[in-house]
């Protein structure tokens, strides 16, 4: 697990040292308040954890997948609350709140080329 300190391309985050568990996408974790990406574990809430061991607060927190061709897919199992915070109590996994996807998006392209 680490927490991208400089813009990489989507290759070079699919090829960080160490990299687990899957072969054509990567776990994540955003903190849209702190503007971070925690990256490579084998769960969201690993680095979920991880983060609010940094100082970063839960509901700054959404679990997303980055794909080998850049897609952004917004799906863990740490979303759920998040989406019931902003009104979506039926939503699931999958982050439901349009204005919250745009704060991840801004996000991760602050550190993928």
């Amino acid at each position: 697990m680490l927490i991208l300190e400089k813009k990489v391309t989507v290759d070079e985050l699919m090829h960080i040292e160490h990299r687990v568990y899957f072969d054509d996408m990567i776990k994540c974790v955003v903190d849209v308040e702190k503007k971070i990406l925690a990256v490579n574990a084998e769960m969201h809430a690993e680095l979920e954890t991880y983060l609010l061991e940094h100082g970063s607060a839960q509901r700054n927190l959404y679990g997303i997948n980055i794909w080998d061709d850049g897609e952004i897919e917004f799906d863990s199992l740490i979303n759920p609350p998040r989406n019931r915070e902003a009104g979506y109590p039926r939503a699931g996994r999958y982050v439901a709140d349009p204005a919250a996807r745009d704060k991840i998006r801004e996000v991760v392209d602050l550190w993928l080329i």
